[in-house]
């Protein structure tokens, strides 16, 4: 195991932080089982990338971010606390994966390789 971006341990911290921001908000109704569900969602793909390091991962990290952005309002949250978290969990969520992708080597030589570019 090794850690090749702290962004994913930042991420990993996020995903901890959603499984016990249910329980910490007295979280209710469908607010709780979704927040866990993505927060376990976003733990496994920062573990996932201590073990098998790739920039794949990271986009399945900036769709859950995504998910936690918008679920509040298509689920519709009871509670504000439950909103905000998910809101700005979910913002961190896609800024962490976003920045690792712009320093990842391989995703850079990957772009550069497969997207064309104008000569001169």
């Amino acid at each position: 195991m090794r850690i090749q971006h702290w962004q994913d341990a930042a991420s990993l911290l996020v995903g901890v932080w959603l499984v016990l921001s249910s329980f910490v908000l007295g979280l209710s109704g469908a607010a709780v089982w979704i927040t866990i569900a993505l927060g376990l969602g976003v733990m496994l793909f920062a573990v996932e990338a201590f073990f098998i390091p790739s920039y794949l991962e990271e986009w399945g990290e900036m769709l859950l971010g995504l998910a936690l952005v918008l679920v509040p309002w298509t689920i519709g949250y009871d509670q504000a606390a439950a909103t905000a978290s998910s809101v700005l969990s979910g913002l961190l969520v896609i800024l962490l994966g976003g920045w690792e992708l712009t320093t990842d080597r391989d995703f850079s030589a990957w772009w550069h390789d497969h997207w064309p570019h104008r000569a001169g």
